[in-house]
């Protein structure tokens, strides 16, 4: 009977055992971590900085160290974009080349397939400060998600933490935009800070023809005065959400944009009157024309060079009306504020020569005054009153002579 009672104990420690070491193989699968984590510093809990963002100027990519996510008892198939874990597309790749290993996730800018994977894709609006401390209201666009991992446990309770990484991305929506570097082929860099910009996909370019198809070339003698000049400001590769709007374009003598000495060709409401706008916030270019001058301060060499410079947004096909100036109000006083390198892109000079192809009056500006003839007002008065003078002393020399002479007869 003992016999039989040490039997039966021996079996139930036995399936006791079996049972311990079954599950401690199913957690070990579950939780198995792979060998490039092993020696991983990342081979650790999860936290807030395993997450990196960065903001594309096409692309927004992500990326979570993966390490931490196996200690979790999670894996790549458990981790997905906003709980979308029905939609492959928005789940992650692991690349375990790199050190520390991570997980990446990436799609493309814009409306269609952020909302794929139920990104938010938000329009916010904001006082315009710095160098758009003209406009009342500037746009920025954020986009936001999370990602998020799925608990396989089918009970009641689990022993796994949930995962969450939280990120968002803003973009201005309104540039500094000249021609001085069309010349240079590749992007941006990628903000890394959770901001990004669009400027990659604007280019500027100057065109010797109203259909915008013969690309203006600059001869080294520069262009002839009053020679027409069309400008066609284009996105690249951008969401059918946004057209261009170009809300101020100037010269200046340097390719620099903030300086004292620069021209308006037309800033809102206010226009040169060589200037034409054809197309501005209708689709994804704009184009307007100019009449090439010369700067003042280059009267005395052969050619005088200047640079064009565009404040250009993008803005929401639906609010790009509401976005065109007001010229019923009064505009406020711009500020001086440089903007941020990479939001600005810049070209060949453009170089004018002294020859005209109309008449021979030379136009010129300089200190953001518009453009006037040779003489100002001033000058001309005193001219006027010297030339008056000069009348008026002669006529008096005339009447004296004629006078003596007169008494002279009257005396003999």
């Amino acid at each position: 009977m003992a016999r039989h009672k040490m039997q039966t104990y021996r079996l139930g420690t036995m399936w006791l055992v079996l049972l311990v070491c079954q599950l401690g193989l199913i957690l070990r699968t579950a939780a198995q971590i792979p060998d490039g984590c092993i020696t991983s510093d990342t081979n650790r809990a999860p936290e807030n900085s395993d997450i990196t963002v960065v903001c594309g100027t096409e692309h927004m990519d992500l990326s979570i160290y993966i390490c931490p996510v196996y200690q979790a008892l999670y894996n790549e198939s458990l981790m997905v974009l906003n709980s979308q874990f029905n939609k492959p597309e928005c789940f992650g790749t692991p690349d375990w080349s790199v050190d520390p290993p991570v997980l990446r996730f990436s799609f493309p800018i814009n409306g269609s397939s952020t909302s794929v994977c139920e990104n938010n894709f938000n329009i916010i609006n904001k006082v315009g400060s710095g160098e758009f401390a003209d406009f009342s209201n500037v746009q920025y666009v954020n986009i936001s998600g999370s990602i998020t991992s799925i608990d396989p446990s089918a009970g009641v309770i689990t022993y796994r933490p949930e995962i969450l990484y939280k990120f968002s991305c803003l973009y201005p929506m309104q540039y500094l935009l000249n021609n001085t570097q069309l010349g240079v082929s590749g992007v941006s860099l990628a903000i890394r800070d959770n901001n990004g910009s669009f400027v990659s996909t604007l280019s500027m370019q100057l065109y010797q023809d109203e259909q915008y198809q013969q690309i203006l070339s600059v001869p080294q003698t520069g262009l002839n005065l009053k020679t027409k000049i069309y400008v066609a400001v284009q996105a690249i590769n951008l969401t059918e959400r946004f057209n261009v709007l170009l809300d101020r374009c100037y010269a200046t003598t340097s390719p620099y944009p903030m300086l004292k000495t620069y021209y308006d060709l037309f800033v809102g409401c206010t226009r040169d009157a060589q200037t034409k706008v054809d197309v501005n916030g209708e689709s994804q270019k704009a184009h307007f024309s100019f009449e090439a001058f010369r700067f003042v301060e280059h009267k005395n060499l052969t050619v005088s060079t200047f640079y064009l410079h565009c404040v250009t947004r993008l803005c929401e096909v639906s609010t790009c009306s509401t976005l065109m100036p007001d010229c019923s109000q009064s505009r406020r006083k711009r500020e001086a504020q440089d903007v941020v390198a990479n939001a600005t892109v810049t070209s060949p000079a453009i170089v004018v020569g002294k020859q005209s192809t109309g008449d021979p009056q030379t136009y010129a500006t300089s200190y953001g005054l518009p453009s006037e003839s040779n003489y100002s007002s001033p000058v001309v008065a005193v001219i006027v009153c010297i030339v008056l003078l000069t009348v008026l002393l002669v006529a008096m020399a005339i009447y004296f002579v004629l006078y003596i002479r007169r008494k002279k007869t009257i005396i003999q």
